[in-house]
């Protein structure tokens, strides 16, 4: 009988080297060998919660399962008999999105963070109905939710919590086991780690000036002093926690710490990237990569250490150029084309011949994607089998596949494929700077993204290398035509003159001013493409969904008229101010629409000072660039969705989504192996068994999903895994859920009626709203 062959090896000969030699890493290998990972099925769902399940968490031995709900309790789940253990009432006053087993506490001591803005921590060995004589500890320093915790190996001592106030705490449970709320004015909590009320950056050059709302972090379990946070940017940050200010209070606000580094695809770090932010960061099993996964965006894969040949470092000018690539002609094309050798060693003759001969039959397949104008997945996949899965292929055909791949993305046109087009294109040009083929990609990616000044210098320098070429003339005439429109378009708009304030482009009301009443009152204002629905189902009022939901938010902040050194001396001149932004509910890019002076108090929500952000120039930060992508997921409704490497070995990458399915990808090559569906409407929570080969989803259902092979073989199409539907349909749908984000800007002239409430924290908030 002709055994089964997988490309991580087969069972049979794990087994075999198991008996011949003595191997330590075994059981890693094992746990998520390809065999099992194609037999993941439903095996249980774990029922107890009566509501949307926002987090799961193993115990180190991988023996007990911990959850969090929107139902405020707290459960206990067995591995081996995958029942409910314990159920506590936690006295949360809203939804817990964060739990986790404090390490070394045999299991007995567990944390949870929630949307009070609350820390709480239970000692299960007490198990009673009654709250209080669960609760070991009471942490209720921050003012707004609590998103995530952290948790250090081998301490038991100490907890981490980050929150949407912008700041990281670090509670002490040898220090003190409570403290008091925010709000109050008798005593303050020096427990701040890092403070980012100033932290948040537009772009990788532009100086920190907005709260960076905390969404996610994360401690390295191979080098705990190493600390990964994330939130409402495009940019997850390293921190040496050995390296920071000692411990700090929310009374005065503090300029944002110097990171090790910053983690951000050089696509996204720049302007205009409308509700761009960080839903969970991560660590991968051996620290040396992190995970990061973005709302309205893809996941990204990033190398640690900077000095790894793919741990890409970039500053802002380079960012700068890759967006505006006017001088990359002349850098390349001045360089010769670079010759087609095997930079480590020359391969033996008949494993090169091979290999080469299957390379090109996938860059085959390729082509007849490309020709025939269908299934350009399928022959992007190839492309990535050939840059990806053969090792040395050699430059002339790597500068095949990267022109074929940037031709194929084109065509696909998913989100920021014209961006991977343009990666590829910059590659393909650097080995060959006069390929014609290369150049006028280029400009058809710069055109997609309307830079059309970009794209004509791509196209003439297309049409420079090669005279007679037909395509080159042609893209240099369209170009020309698209310029002509856009200018025609601009100057009958300039003529005609406009309304002070209208919507968005794609906002869907057809320019109309939009007052707030309508905004607050009547979802038909915005449009019928744009009616507000909430999730169905879901019965929650004050859930993570994101559901094309507007908010108010109001933010006070104080400044003088001096310089930053007589700031101190001069605090008679301080004058609070209110900054009034309207956006979708838990979209971190806001808009501020006007100032206003009024009067705050100098609680946890107001800080005595602020830094003078106004005069710093722009920096010359240093970011680690993307090493893999991994797509077709959509990630666009809740701020608590995972992505996370599955298995010791972190083989693979395992993310939730709104369609209610979770998707599987290889790590090393960025195919998607198998897509489950895991959730009746949303995936949010993957977490893979420390041992074993199961993982445990959660999201909207009230259920927890645990997921283990099963004995038979899947069917398995073109590669990839699926229950029921078309893979490239669902895929298509994300895509355009990803790429469907409208934003409505409301005119300040709707504000004006609207009356302002100071709550006893010193935020600002909505209190009712007048009718002229």
């Amino acid at each position: 009988m002709e055994s089964l062959c997988f490309h991580d090896g087969n069972l049979a000969d794990f087994i075999d080297t198991r008996t011949l030699h003595v191997r330590s890493d075994i059981n890693h290998s094992l746990q998520m060998h390809s065999s099992f990972v194609r037999r993941l099925s439903l095996e249980r769902e774990l029922e107890g919660h009566q509501g949307c399940v926002n987090t799961i968490a193993w115990n180190s031995k991988g023996s007990l399962l911990i959850s969090g709900s929107d139902d405020a309790h707290v459960n206990l789940w067995s591995y081996e008999s995958r029942k409910l253990l314990h159920s506590i009432d936690s006295g949360h006053r809203n939804n817990i999105f964060c739990t986790k087993f404090v390490p070394e506490t045999s299991d007995e001591l567990v944390a949870s963070g929630a949307g009070d803005t609350e820390v709480r921590l239970f000692n299960l060995s007490r198990t009673h109905e009654d709250t209080a004589s669960n609760l070991s500890a009471h942490f209720q320093c921050h003012s707004r939710r609590v998103k995530k915790l952290a948790v250090e190996p081998g301490n038991p001592n100490v907890v981490w919590s980050a929150s949407e106030d912008a700041t990281l705490r670090q509670h002490d449970l040898r220090e003190v086991t409570s403290c008091p709320p925010a709000e109050s004015s008798h005593q303050e909590c020096r427990n701040i780690l890092l403070d980012l009320r100033s932290g948040a950056k537009k772009s990788l050059g532009s100086p920190p000036k907005q709260s960076l709302m905390l969404k996610s972090c994360d401690i390295s379990s191979t080098r705990p002093h190493l600390l990964l946070v994330g939130g409402s940017d495009a940019f997850a940050r390293l921190y040496d926690r050995r390296m920071l200010s000692p411990l700090s209070s929310c009374r005065r606000q503090l300029s944002p710490p110097p990171c090790v580094n910053y983690f951000c695809p050089m696509h996204l770090s720049d302007h205009g990237h409308q509700g761009l932010h960080l839903t969970h960061v991560a660590f991968s099993p051996n620290g040396e990569e992190v995970l990061l996964n973005y709302s309205k965006e893809h996941v990204y894969l990033m190398d640690v250490n900077p000095i790894h040949p793919s741990a890409m470092r970039y500053t802002s000018d380079d960012a700068m150029k890759f967006f505006n690539p006017t001088g990359i002609l002349k850098e390349v094309q001045s360089k010769p084309p670079v010759s087609d050798f095997f930079p480590n060693r020359f391969p033996a003759k008949r494993n090169l011949a091979a290999r080469l001969d299957q390379c090109r039959k996938l860059i085959q397949i390729a082509e007849k994607s490309l020709k025939e104008g269908a299934n350009y997945y399928y022959g992007i996949e190839a492309c990535n089998d050939v840059l990806h899965g053969y090792g040395q292929i050699g430059h002339t055909l790597m500068h095949e596949c990267l022109c074929l791949r940037a031709a194929l993305l084109l065509k696909r046109n998913w989100k920021n494929d014209a961006h991977m087009a343009i990666r590829d294109c910059y590659r393909a040009v650097e080995i060959d700077p006069t390929s014609v083929r290369a150049l006028l990609c280029m400009a058809e990616a710069l055109l997609q993204l309307g830079k059309h000044k970009e794209a004509m210098e791509f196209a003439i320098g297309g049409q420079f290398s090669a005279p007679s070429n037909m395509e080159a003339a042609e893209m240099v005439e369209k170009i020309k035509k698209r310029m002509d429109l856009v200018e025609a378009e601009a100057s009958n708009k300039a003529a005609k003159g406009g309304p002070r304030f209208e919507t968005r482009s794609g906002g869907g009301s057809g320019g109309r001013v939009i007052s707030l009443s309508d905004i607050l009152y009547r979802a038909d204002a915005i449009g019928e493409e744009d009616t507000l629905q909430p999730l169905s189902g879901s019965g929650r009022e004050d859930s993570d969904y994101e559901e094309e939901e507007l908010e108010l938010e109001f933010e006070t902040s104080v400044s003088s008229g001096g310089d930053d050194e007589e700031e101190e001396e001069e605090s008679n001149n301080l004058q609070p101010t209110l900054n009034v932004r309207i956006h979708r509910k838990f979209d971190s890019t806001v808009n501020t629409r006007h100032t206003t002076t009024t009067t705050s108090s100098s609680s946890c929500g107001s800080p005595k000072s602020s830094p003078r952000s106004d005069k710093l120039t722009r920096q010359n930060e240093r970011a680690i660039d993307m090493k893999r992508q991994y797509v077709g997921h959509c990630n666009t409704g809740t701020d608590i969705k995972q992505a996370s490497f599955l298995g010791q070995k972190g083989e693979y990458i395992g993310s939730g989504s709104d369609d209610g399915r979770w998707f599987i990808w290889e790590k090393s090559t960025g195919r998607l192996i198998k897509v489950l569906t895991g959730d009746g409407a949303v995936v949010n929570c993957v977490q893979s068994h420390p041992f074993d080969c199961v993982v445990a989803t959660s999201g909207i259902d009230n259920s927890i999903k645990m997921w283990s092979p099963l004995a038979a073989f899947p069917c398995v199409v073109d590669g990839i895994e699926i229950e029921s539907g078309d893979i490239l349909d669902i895929m298509e749908a994300n895509q355009r859920r990803l790429s469907n984000n409208r934003a409505v800007s409301v005119p300040f002239d709707a504000l004006e009626e609207f009356r302002m409430h100071e709550f006893p924290d010193g935020s600002l908030r909505p209190f009712e709203c007048v009718q002229s």
